[in-house]
């Protein structure tokens, strides 16, 4: 897998990538970097983040032409391509020109800001079936942000890894992922946000991903950032898809003791390698309960940032705006 469970520890923040499809982010500089190129081009992650002083297009030239396409197999992009919330960004298009020379390109993330760039659910995407045509080998798809963010209905044989960030993800990205046929996809990471934002997800969108049947591959899933952490956790409880996976991240949301409870009542958990539930608000008697259920039988269990709100009305998700 490209995410060992419980290998990667996400913060529950956002912040710039510092490692990406198990790479370090090396930034491309400005035209005055006087660093040197790594003697390997396919070492690092590429982040392209062009200063205000450049324009996007001489420093995406200068980028194709200074390293070598042939052998990138990571890329990150940032801003301005992202952080607009008034214009949609070109990437994808220039991805799909280059697709006869990025012959090595395994993974993409899109929307490396940060909030003093431009918050969460003001970064535009767009659709992403063109990039998913021109790349069928491609192995890792992030993406920060889901104004105008699509994802058809597709049939992608490479794709491993796949990561929604997002202060509130559409329905229908959740639906259309659930209806694709991605038989090698090992890890998904959804981040539902609240409505307000657009994250209009029920548990209905949510089972088919729970049964499992479409991802015959499945071994990490994420759903998380959500307000109905307690009800999701009540679902996964009985889901079928939850037997053959490693890890399991429920992190992010309002889960309480309730939903805590209900994980521990429904089937056995105790295969997992992984058990996220960061950021949520269990007490410390559950907490305890938890670990004596699942830490002797070699189950790591992350229950660390837990927020202090107790009243419903009070709580929050950790990514919202």
């Amino acid at each position: 897998m490209e995410l060992l469970a419980g290998a990667e520890r996400h913060p529950l923040d956002v912040d710039h990538l510092e490692t990406f499809h198990g790479l370090q982010v090396r930034t491309f500089g400005p035209p005055g970097d006087l660093r040197p190129l790594p003697d390997d081009v396919s070492s690092v992650a590429w982040r392209l983040r062009c200063e205000e002083d450049e324009f996007q297009d001489d420093y995406w030239d200068r980028f194709v032409a200074t390293v070598e396409q042939e052998r990138v197999r990571a890329l990150v992009f940032g801003g301005p391509w992202f952080g607009s919330e008034e214009e949609e960004p070109e990437v994808i298009d220039r991805l799909v020109a280059l697709r006869d020379r990025l012959t090595s390109l395994e993974a993409v993330f899109l929307g490396d800001v940060v909030a003093e760039e431009c918050e969460i659910s003001w970064i535009h995407q767009s659709g992403l079936g063109p990039l998913l045509e021109a790349y069928p080998r491609l192995r890792e798809l992030g993406v920060r942000g889901s104004e105008n963010l699509e994802f058809p209905v597709t049939r992608h044989e490479g794709l491993r890894t796949l990561r929604f960030e997002s202060g509130g993800l559409p329905a229908a990205i959740v639906r259309n992922v659930a209806a694709s046929d991605l038989p090698s996809l090992e890890c998904l990471e959804l981040w539902l946000g609240v409505e307000d934002y657009g994250g209009d997800t029920t548990l209905d969108d949510l089972g088919p991903l729970l049964g499992g049947a479409g991802l015959p591959s499945l071994r990490q899933l994420g759903l998380q950032n959500s307000p109905v952490q307690n009800e999701i956790a009540g679902a996964v409880a009985q889901a079928p898809v939850v037997a053959r996976l490693e890890a399991l991240r429920l992190s992010m949301g309002t889960l309480d003791d309730e939903g805590a409870a209900a994980l521990l009542s429904g089937q056995p958990l105790t295969h997992l390698r992984y058990l996220d539930l960061r950021g949520g608000y269990l007490g410390d008697a559950m907490m305890l309960r938890l670990w004596e259920a699942l830490e002797p039988a070699g189950v790591r269990v992350d229950m660390s940032e837990q927020k202090t709100h107790k009243r419903d009305r009070d709580r929050y998700v950790s990514v919202a705006e």
